[in-house]
């Protein structure tokens, strides 16, 4: 699937404020300073998404129409954002509530840094996904910063550790902006439920 056309729609705080829910929707997440907006960019063609290397640079929900046929989200970053405990507290509550409210949401992409062991913050945050029965898979982003072994023994540290708490883990992704790795799958993964909407709906 190649992207050709891609449009800002809204930010805002409040998911009842988001555009109505007539296509399928996928939102992008992860902790501060991640890429997430680099990859946003990265797979709609064009500089869409802000990015910083200011962490905590997202702060709303911000829907992106793609094609005229799907919503792209660029959801406000976890973790270690130099905010305070009150922006964190609201941040953590918006995003709640846009993931138990929005009825077209399809799939979450949680982002994870390629180059750092499993963090107690993102395991949570799956398990969290997990119990609520979100559907969400995982981009292991900034593979091109170091090499193919050390990213592949990292990895399978982060199955492992799962497999802990988990009987199966949720297919990932590997990504690098720089070399555009992972862009072609994640375009496809897209598009195979895209397709199994529009079959649904017919």
């Amino acid at each position: 699937m190649k992207i050709k056309k891609a449009e800002y729609l809204c930010s805002n705080i409040d998911p009842k404020l988001c555009p109505k829910p007539v296509y399928p929707e996928y939102a992008f997440i992860g902790r501060s300073n991640v890429g997430k907006s680099s990859l946003i960019n990265l797979l709609v063609n064009t500089h869409l998404a802000k990015t910083s290397k200011t962490p905590g640079k997202t702060q709303l929900i911000n829907h992106f129409l793609i094609d005229d046929n799907w919503f792209l989200v660029d959801l406000p970053g976890y973790g270690w954002a130099k905010v305070s405990k009150q922006h964190k507290q609201r941040w953590t509550n918006m995003i709640k509530k846009y993931l138990l409210e929005r009825e077209n949401l399809q799939c979450v992409f949680v982002l994870i840094d390629s180059r750092i062991p499993a963090q107690r913050v993102d395991l949570e945050y799956f398990q969290w996904l997990g119990l609520l029965k979100i559907p969400f898979v995982i981009v292991f982003t900034k593979i091109d910063k170091q090499s193919k072994s050390k990213t592949l023994i990292l990895i399978d540290n982060y199955v492992k550790t799962m497999l802990k708490t988990w009987e199966k883990v949720p297919e990932y992704f590997l990504s690098s902006t720089r070399t555009e790795a992972g862009k072609k799958e994640l375009l496809e993964f897209i598009h195979r439920i895209n397709e199994q909407c529009n079959e649904k709906g017919k």
